[in-house]
């Protein structure tokens, strides 16, 4: 004869105080904002490591996020998000002065032409070795030992609190678009919009909405962003340079962002 099995309270109890429960899983680093009509999404990377994955002449690059993933390998179940980071040639690798840990693998460019990389000024994202974060026109941007992650993109969105002067305020091009703004505490904070949106309402919501001073234009219409925790990963065309954002308390001791005004 089988016999019933009762658990007292107390077992029951100790066993779902043992068990992972959702208040105990990650949360997500991403928000949903609206401006404007528009919807996007901003990350805060809060006092996380920040890592640049861009590929050297030499080396292969990741072009997808999924690629990211696999090889970031154990790290990835630390990631609080990733995205699309500056522009690049059709292999992947940067256009743009890119500087992964302390090491350049692409020298600034400087050369003027066509296309959003060229509609000046331009600028750079860079993060020092004490995690102080900024965003500077590539005029203004000179080397030095300190930095140890950079990407440079285009247009600036955002120049000491104005939008582009060659933005009209609501273009006929749309798109979807990312892009990363100091705020106002010196932290670093990434979007993407959901919807497609011009350069100058991209511009404003970075301004007005994020009270960023500085901000910088990662892409468009291939932008793309990884939040594990709010399970979303976007798939796109191949991709080149990616920022990644780990997760505060996952961060290696001594070497977390430390975001200064």
């Amino acid at each position: 004869m089988r016999r019933a099995l009762f658990l007292s309270p107390l077992l029951i109890l100790s066993a779902c105080r043992e068990s992972p429960s959702a208040a105990e899983a990650p949360r997500s680093a991403c928000e949903s904002r609206s401006f404007e009509g528009s919807r996007f999404t901003v990350c805060d990377a809060a006092r996380g490591r920040l890592e640049l994955a861009a590929a050297a002449r030499t080396e292969t690059a990741v072009r997808q996020l999924a690629d990211l993933e696999t090889r970031l390998g154990a790290r990835a179940s630390k990631v609080a998000f990733a995205m699309n980071a500056g522009m690049f040639d059709e292999d992947g690798r940067p256009i743009g002065l890119a500087i992964v840990e302390g090491r350049q693998v692409h020298a600034v460019n400087r050369r003027e032409g066509g296309g959003n990389f060229h509609l000046m000024p331009n600028g750079v994202f860079q993060v020092l070795r004490d995690g102080t974060a900024r965003i500077l026109p590539t005029a203004r941007w000179k080397p030095s030992s300190d930095i140890r992650l950079a990407t440079q993109s285009g247009p600036m969105l955002v120049i000491a609190g104005k939008v582009h002067p060659r933005f009209d305020a609501d273009g006929t091009s749309r798109y979807i678009r990312n892009g990363v703004g100091v705020g106002p505490t010196g932290r670093p904070l990434f979007a993407i919009s959901e919807d497609p949106v011009s350069f100058g309402k991209f511009a404003r919501f970075f301004r007005d909405a994020l009270k960023c001073r500085d901000a910088l234009f990662f892409d468009g219409s291939v932008s793309a962003l990884w939040d594990p925790a709010g399970q979303r990963r976007d798939i796109t065309v191949p991709l080149g340079p990616m920022i990644v954002a780990f997760r505060p308390a996952e961060s290696a001791r001594g070497r977390e962002g430390r975001a200064r005004p």
